[in-house]
């Protein structure tokens, strides 16, 4: 069943893809470390073939929408959700500096 997104929708990168390919005129295979599982993107247009150009961290992609499903949005503050854990590990100093 082909997975339908409507453009400026948040989407999550929910499986890694073997490759990624770049959303531009001539497209560049990219490995698929580039974005990562779990990151939220917004989607720029559909694309033939079942692919979404999605805007990510680190640029635009071809997704295909196997790889891709509707981002869940915390409606308090329109971000979506996230992992505390990792959000307190980066403000916080090391043990070793206290």
């Amino acid at each position: 069943m082909e997975k339908e997104f409507f453009i400026g929708q948040k989407v999550r990168l929910a499986i890694k893809p073997p490759y990624i390919k770049t959303a531009e005129s001539m497209p560049i295979l990219r490995p698929p470390d580039i974005v990562r599982l779990g990151e939220v993107g917004t989607v720029l247009s559909h694309k033939p073939g079942n692919y979404w150009a999605v805007r990510f961290e680190k640029g635009a992609f071809l997704i295909d929408s196997q790889y891709i499903e509707a981002a869940t949005v915390d409606a308090e503050t329109a971000q979506p959700h996230h992992n505390i854990e990792e959000d307190t590990a980066k403000i916080s100093p090391p043990s070793d500096q206290l």
